[in-house]
């Protein structure tokens, strides 16, 4: 490869890692620690809190107004300050050159306009931070704590679905169904490193890094328990809103029947109707009717994902079900053509499609947004569980590691990183530099593509990453001999490092090669702290010899081209 294209290969890496690594290091550096609080709160708690500032804002702007109304707005809103600019803009005014606390007001046509305003900026900033979050290497649950979720297996419900009571094998497989679907939700959400194991006969226990944000929690046991496709009764929809209008208090009770056992005919029940807000929390919005009895259990979806529609270009949910599944599922919609068919989720209903044709193994629904349709294709497409769980507890716990042994590990990682550098420094002298830089940014790679992928970084994490530290100097030792030996024939210091590099380059790729492969294999068989382990080498490999074969030559190439060096430095009995 010519030096240019070497050159250009570096510069576009260090460029993307960058890109890559600056996430993370916003968050770390740059985010006040107080806003990192407040956004691994819930997306519910979020919402109350940006309604409570807009309310107190407002306030106290309005208290100004009336007693010093020309004071100039204070440096907290000038978020308002742009919003005012925008409506002068719109209305082709000329903007005052300070904005004082009434000019401000005066852009606004009502209280519920600021009120609305001032909220969207909180929750703006607060979900942006949430957002954020979730796109930074994280820390694992050893080293920052995090959420301990212990998990019960309903039984009854079991039972229910089984139709009799459930032997012990059928109550062990529906747990270990349980526990893979939470594993592929997990992954599906992108969060690394849980430890979900069995604890007893019917509880799982999931330990999940991270700050303790309930969000993470539900994001992947959403739809913990049922999912079941309904139809829908018109009929009794139409009746359920008539006697609501007209009655109030509890009408219904914990199972969705009416109190008054008139209203509607057995064997319907009344199901809420949920879309998500702005926010990303079920917002209520009314009420369906359906048959207690559903078409069809959620179990039989084998897949499902988003696409488009070719001729409206909308959102759609394309599924597919198993063979069983189709057979039910035709003639369900064989029989209920013209009728609508809801997707009820723990009770609640998340959407519902009008039958236009009998269907079987493939079917598509329409009538969603973007984001609506890629949240319920996540929960169709890792299906139901076999048995639903209920949440027995849930807390944040704290680091396994105290701080003072958290800090002596680190300090024990930089001491020997240090010396690594001092020797290479000190032996291979110039060449040693060379390895020192390509060693620097070695590390800065491997965090770099550890952030863009979300994993986690445990003590296992770093113990591949130190690994990764000492393969690197190993790819660089043997190269650096390998240029020594052709520097002793006698050949110039181009020469030698050209012959060098390559004689080196097929033992450098052997030799991490088949710890490449063993890193592959161990990520795809181990769980938690092993298979982070392995991840963080399998990254850390390839980059090494990133690094040694590419890194490292354009640098000696540098030296021999840009600065003239004429005597290798690459020894203490080389001259």
């Amino acid at each position: 490869m010519s030096k240019r294209g070497r050159l250009l290969i570096v510069l576009i890496v260090v460029i993307v890692c960058g890109v890559f690594l600056w996430p993370t290091y916003n968050w770390y550096f740059n985010v006040p620690q107080d806003m990192k609080d407040l956004s691994a709160a819930s997306r519910e708690q979020i919402r109350e809190y940006s309604v409570t500032m807009a309310e107190n804002d407002l306030e106290e702007l309005q208290t100004l107004a009336v007693s010093k109304p020309e004071s100039i707005i204070s440096a907290k809103y000038d978020f308002l300050v742009d919003y005012a600019e925008d409506q002068y803009k719109i209305e082709d005014k000329d903007a005052p050159p300070q904005w004082s606390v009434k000019d401000i007001l005066a852009t606004f046509n009502n209280r519920d306009r600021a009120l609305k305003t001032i909220e969207e900026y909180y929750a703006n900033l607060l979900l942006g931070y949430k957002d954020d979050r979730e796109n930074v290497l994280q820390l694992g649950l050893d080293l920052s704590g995090g959420m301990s979720i212990l998990l019960e297996a309903d039984m009854e419900s079991l039972e229910e679905r089984l139709q009799h009571p459930p032997t012990s094998d059928e109550q062990a497989a529906a747990v270990s169904q349980a526990i893979e679907i939470l594993n592929n939700r997990i992954d599906k959400f992108g969060v690394t490193e849980p430890q979900i194991r069995k604890q007893g006969d019917t509880e799982i226990a999931i330990e999940i890094p991270g700050a303790a944000d309930p969000d993470r929690v539900n994001s992947f046991l959403n739809g913990k328990g049922s999912l079941n496709f309904h139809i829908v009764n018109d009929e009794g929809t139409s009746a359920w809103n008539a006697y609501k209008s007209s009655n109030g208090g509890k009408l219904l009770d914990d199972d969705g029947h009416p109190l008054d056992g008139d209203v509607l005919e057995a064997g319907l029940v009344v199901r809420g109707f949920y879309t998500k807000d702005s926010y990303g929390v079920d917002q209520y919005q009314r009420d369906l009717v359906v048959y207690e009895e559903p078409g069809l259990d959620g179990v039989h979806i084998v897949n499902a994902q988003v696409g488009s529609d070719p001729v409206t270009g909308r959102p759609v949910i394309n599924f597919t079900l198993d063979k069983e599944g189709g057979e039910i599922f035709f003639q369900l919609t064989s029989s209920n053509v013209g009728n609508t068919l809801a997707i009820v989720l723990d009770d609640k209903a998340k959407a519902g499609a009008r039958i236009s044709e009998a269907i079987r193994e493939s079917v598509r629904m329409s009538g969603f947004e973007r984001s609506e349709a890629n949240d319920l294709a996540l929960v169709l497409r890792t299906a139901a569980m076999p048995v639903d769980l209920n949440v027995v507890n849930q807390q944040s716990v704290g680091a396994s590691l105290g701080e003072d042994s958290i800090q002596e590990g680190l300090r024990a990682i930089t001491i020997g990183f240090l010396l690594v550098i001092v020797f290479m420094l000190i032996y291979y002298k110039g060449s040693g530099f060379v390895a020192d830089i390509a060693l620097a940014l070695n590390v800065f790679f491997i965090i770099a593509i550890l952030s863009v992928f979300n994993l986690t970084l445990t003590l296992t994490s770093i113990a591949g990453l130190i690994l990764t530290v000492g393969m690197a100097v190993d790819a660089n030792v043997i190269i650096f001999e390998r240029i020594k030996e052709e520097y002793r024939l006698g050949k110039s210091v181009e020469a030698s490092v050209k012959a060098g590099f390559s004689k080196a380059f097929w033992t450098v790729v052997d030799a991490n090669l088949t710890t490449l492969i063993a890193a592959l294999f161990l990520s795809q068989i181990g769980t938690g702290p092993v298979q982070g382990f392995a991840y963080t080498l399998a990254v850390g490999i390839v980059s090494s010899m990133f690094t040694a074969l590419f890194v490292s030559r354009l640098l000696f190439d540098f030296g021999i081209q840009q600065l003239h060096v004429k005597k290798l430095s690459i020894g203490w009995r080389i001259k």
